[in-house]
């Protein structure tokens, strides 16, 4: 390990062997036991948020709360955002209380200094946010993603999501294997995106999104955030999805990173400029690909907005939860949102049909709001049985009858003053 970090030294990576550790890391599968959760939060003061919060006065309160004996793993993204990884937990319900413990702990440390968590898809007042954080990552990510405009910034900087992580799945046939539930969730995902919608103001106007964080990433950039086509194989449609997305950026020990444009992974093995990649480098690679499902052993959603209220974000985990993880449950999702790929046609998501009327119009899209209705549905019947406590269901049950059955989203109820 270098210095800066960076693990160097490993013999250059071929592309065959590159494909085989990609098919090899990215979808481990087995039967669905553990699932984690990624809270982001935006930080804004407590008395007034549409105040903006110092770069310095930001910093010192995130060097407070690094200090909390936490049992997530405590992050912060580019423009000061606030997130929270839980362990893999054995039940949603161990997720969900250690989680509640740690945002606890966090909010009584910001709570003195003046400040709170917000959730919000975006930040509905300061746009744009500058960056706090300056690293070599973050120096070259905004500036690979600002050849296409200012999505990037944004997305850096001013968003924060409900991201629930779920094991890959079996290896055979069924309710429970891989391949129906990387195809699930490119369905689901669109329901997911619709239904907890969160962010319709960006920078003190509405943006005629219901999720304008989705419509960010739906701009992003032309290859980085886009699904694999959705019905091969998933390995190997990952896998190729992988090598042919340009290159983010080539670390180095030392100086800034160099910011290559247009250079793909596969071209990058095959040419060994500017220098030879190992497979360190296929996986931070990786995690400069964006797209609302990622493969990294588990599965990543990606695609929920930040919630509201200190415990709106127990609702997405527990829905999304109980209609991959219980069969029946899984099943009768499945059956509900197999339509949907007729209206998403043969795009990648989220630029296609489906997931831009996800983004754009939420549950007031009549295809949509069936599919959420079956889905919530079979989430609040699976949810005894995969442990879920009553206080848990109750929440579930609330967001259905205020929301899902009407054809709402918690977007309709934001209601933002800027001056």
């Amino acid at each position: 390990m270098s210095p800066s970090g960076i693990r160097r030294g490993g013999p250059p990576l071929t592309e065959a062997e590159a494909e085989d550790l990609l098919r090899c890391i990215c979808f481990k599968t087995g039967p669905p036991r553990t699932v984690g959760v990624e809270l982001e939060w935006l930080v804004h003061e407590l008395r007034d948020p549409r105040v903006p919060v110092r770069p310095p006065r930001l910093a010192a309160a995130l060097d407070s709360v690094r200090a909390l004996p936490l049992v997530s793993a405590l992050t912060f993204e580019p423009g000061g955002q606030l997130e929270l990884s839980s362990r893999p937990a054995g039940s949603l319900m161990e997720c969900l209380d250690s989680l509640a413990a740690d945002l606890v702990a966090v909010r009584a440390a910001l709570g003195p200094l003046g400040l709170t968590l917000s959730g919000y898809g975006v930040d509905p007042w300061h746009a744009p946010r500058g960056r706090v954080l300056h690293e070599p990552r973050y120096d070259a990510m905004e500036t690979a993603l600002a050849r296409t405009g200012p999505a990037g910034r944004a997305m850096m900087c001013e968003s924060a999501s409900v991201q629930v992580c779920l094991d890959a799945g079996l290896e055979e046939p069924g309710p429970l294997g891989y391949h129906r539930r990387w195809r699930l969730a490119h369905l689901l995902g669109a329901v997911l995106v619709a239904a907890f919608a969160n962010s319709p103001v960006h920078g003190g106007r509405r943006t005629g999104w219901r999720s304008t964080r989705q419509a960010l990433w739906a701009e992003l950039d032309p290859r980085r955030s886009l699904a694999p086509p959705p019905d091969g194989e998933p390995r190997t449609e990952w896998a190729a999805h992988v090598l042919d997305t340009p290159v983010m950026c080539v670390r180095a020990e030392e100086g800034p990173w160099a910011v290559p444009e247009g250079l793909t992974f596969r071209e990058w093995l095959r040419t060994g400029l500017p220098r030879p990649a190992d497979a360190d480098d296929l996986r931070y690679h990786m995690t400069t690909l964006f797209p609302p499902v990622r493969p990294r052993g588990h599965l990543e959603l990606r695609m929920m907005d930040a919630q509201p209220g200190a415990d709106g974000w127990m609702v997405p985990v527990a829905v999304t939860t109980a209609v991959f993880d219980d069969p029946e449950a899984a099943e009768t999702a499945y059956r509900a949102v197999k339509p949907l790929a007729e209206l998403a046609g043969p795009g990648p998501a989220p630029r296609n049909p489906l997931w831009l009327a996800a983004a754009r119009d939420g549950l007031a899209d009549p295809e949509l709001h069936a599919a959420a209705r079956a889905v919530f549905s079979a989430a609040l019947d699976a949810l005894p049985r995969i442990g879920a406590s009553e206080g848990v269901r109750r929440a579930v049950a609330a967001f259905h009858e205020r929301y899902v059955i009407p054809g709402g989203c918690p977007a309709d109820d934001l209601q933002v003053v800027t001056s």
